[in-house]
């Protein structure tokens, strides 16, 4: 019950980042659904079948497509509010991102992974739904960029593992690895912090 509700509420974030990037596109309504749809479910989707988990987890629970519908429909009812919820569209993507990292983490140790592997799939699972976010708007995904993003993904996977070897309670190593991710995103954000640019300045 635990995993399937950090699962709901990264499904959640996801799709509201989706559906503000998409509004911010000034896409229709159905534009803003696909766009909140493919945020929430891409990166949980390519995880379930790298893994050979099929059909994916959205197939097998339509509780995920009323989530991302809901998501959608109150958005777009309510976009003259939502305008003023864009500044937040870091929150909830970093959000999202903490919780499918140990969420992917999660699977990938029920399929018996390396504990490497697993942080990929996490990371993967983290951040693919925003990578095809930003392409089908036109933007280069930010996993792309210099920012700290996939980073904070694999930093707060490893300490998942390192955790596990010292605290038994699983729903405790759950929160503070999702801590360590949402926290090292923040801060690097707000101390302006980005990995190395490798081009020289012309």
């Amino acid at each position: 019950m635990f995993i399937q509700t950090i699962d709901i509420l990264g499904t959640i974030a996801f799709a509201i980042s989706g559906v503000l990037v998409a509004m911010n596109k000034r896409m229709d309504p159905f534009g803003v659904f696909i766009i909140a749809f493919v945020t929430a479910v891409g990166g949980g989707t390519l995880r379930d079948l790298l893994i050979g988990y099929t059909p994916v987890f959205w197939m097998k629970d339509m509780l995920f497509i009323y989530v991302i519908a809901a998501a959608v429909f109150l958005a777009v009812v309510f976009r003259n509010q939502i305008k003023h919820l864009r500044k937040s569209l870091f929150l909830f993507d970093t959000i999202g991102i903490g919780l499918y990292t140990v969420i992917g983490i999660e699977k990938g140790l029920n399929a018996d992974l390396h504990p490497i592997i697993c942080i990929a799939l996490g990371t993967m699972s983290a951040c693919f739904g925003g990578v095809i976010r930003d392409i089908l708007c036109n933007e280069i995904p930010v996993i792309f960029r210099k920012e700290i993003y996939a980073t904070a993904c694999i930093f707060g996977g490893i300490t998942y593992f390192v955790l596990r070897e010292f605290i038994d309670d699983q729903n405790l190593v759950f929160v503070i690895a999702l801590s360590v991710v949402i926290t090292i995103r923040l801060l690097a954000v707000i101390f302006k912090i980005s990995l190395p640019n490798i081009y020289k300045k012309e």
